[in-house]
């Protein structure tokens, strides 16, 4: 593949990738949101739906003027399909963060797991002095040192899936659930007190 062509498909698999993951994300975090029926989850939820309508369309537009031959855009069609299947993820996600947003009473068996649960949800940013920056996440150990699972990692304007590689930096807001006793533990790590 000469190399114009493979910059291009490169650029195809990254964008499929982030639409893919945001998708994927967006389910967790509705879910989150309706089983700890925290509203500010689910507005997160419904930011993303917005860009995911966005990244789908640049996706397909991508593809659809990659320029490829016939015989190399045939495999391109399922990937498209791919596309419209993680689009419609993403409009499920913001479906069940919906019901979240417009305060529809939970049913009584979900009401009497919310009031079971113990957990929390807190949004953490990452100070410069955190021993945290530059750490991927399995470096980090937040959940032994802490008891809290990062959902997500807010980085400007873009949600980020959390894999164990994935590198925290100065700025990040960690989007993590677990015990109310963990939140204090969580700050300290992320923006400890000079």
């Amino acid at each position: 593949m000469p190399g114009k062509r493979k910059l291009k498909f490169e650029e195809i698999v990254e964008r499929f990738a982030e639409l893919k993951d945001t998708s994927e994300l967006m389910i967790d975090l509705a879910y989150s949101s309706l089983l700890l029926n925290n509203r500010e989850l689910a507005e997160e939820v419904q930011r993303l739906e917005e860009c995911v309508d966005k990244l789908h369309t640049e996706f397909e537009l991508l593809v659809l003027s990659s320029g490829f031959k016939k015989e190399e855009a045939k495999g391109f069609l399922g990937l498209i399909r791919l596309g419209v299947a993680a689009e419609k993820i993403s409009d499920a996600a913001a479906e069940i963060a919906e019901v979240v947003l417009r305060g529809i009473e939970p049913h009584q068996i979900l009401r009497l797991t919310i009031e079971e649960a113990e957990e929390t949800i807190t949004y953490t940013p990452v100070a410069e002095n955190s021993p945290l920056v530059n750490k991927t996440l399995r470096e980090a150990r937040i959940p032994e040192e802490t008891g809290m699972w990062v959902l997500a990692i807010k980085r400007g304007d873009k949600c980020i899936r959390p894999k164990p590689d994935s590198k925290i930096q100065v700025g990040d807001v960690l989007i993590a659930s677990g015990y109310a006793e963990g939140v204090e533990d969580l700050k300290k790590l992320a923006t400890p007190q000079e």
